[in-house]
């Protein structure tokens, strides 16, 4: 049997910390699954998903803590996934002038929807002729089957009009 690892990491940004980790999920017949990590204000930050036989997940656990001194981890073991009902995958863009509260506002009319993210990228960059800073996001998002996605497009344009900010779906 196997064993799925979910661990978050954070550190100073140098090089070496992914090999660090990627050696010591090897040393010990780890997969290294799949992963998202970036830099970020100058520290290096990810998740990532591990599986090891069972046997050996102890002594995995152990030596990816040794690593404390370069990374701060947090290790979880994975349980199954529960049976849920069927759900359709929209993908989210939203572009505007930054402030605070967009992904709060966001955020908020989605869980009031039962409307899942999935997964979450945001940066601000300068906009090209005035040089103001933009907020981008782009978010992977589950909707419930029973969620039509006509009443999504319009709960989120009407939010859109209020934060002042482009949003499509896709």
């Amino acid at each position: 049997m196997t064993t799925n690892l979910v661990l978050t990491v954070i550190g100073d940004d140098k090089p070496g910390l992914v090999e660090s980790l990627s050696q010591t999920i090897a040393n010990n017949s780890g997969n290294w699954l799949e992963s998202s990590m970036s830099q970020i204000a100058g520290k290096f930050a990810g998740i990532l998903r591990v599986s090891i036989a069972d046997n050996n997940v102890d002594r995995l656990i152990s030596e990816l803590n040794s690593l404390s001194t370069q990374l701060t981890l947090v290790i979880e073991k994975a349980e199954g996934v529960a049976a849920t009902s069927p759900e359709q995958t929209v993908e989210l863009n939203l572009v505007g002038n930054d402030r605070p509260g967009i992904i709060r506002e966001i955020s908020s009319a989605l869980s009031a929807m039962s409307v899942n993210v999935e997964q979450l990228n945001t940066e601000c960059v300068p906009a090209p002729m005035s040089g103001a800073t933009l907020f981008k996001a782009k978010a992977s998002l589950k909707v419930p089957a029973d969620l039509a996605l006509e009443d999504l497009q319009k709960k989120l344009e009407q939010l859109a009009d209020d934060l002042i900010v482009e949003i499509e779906l896709e």
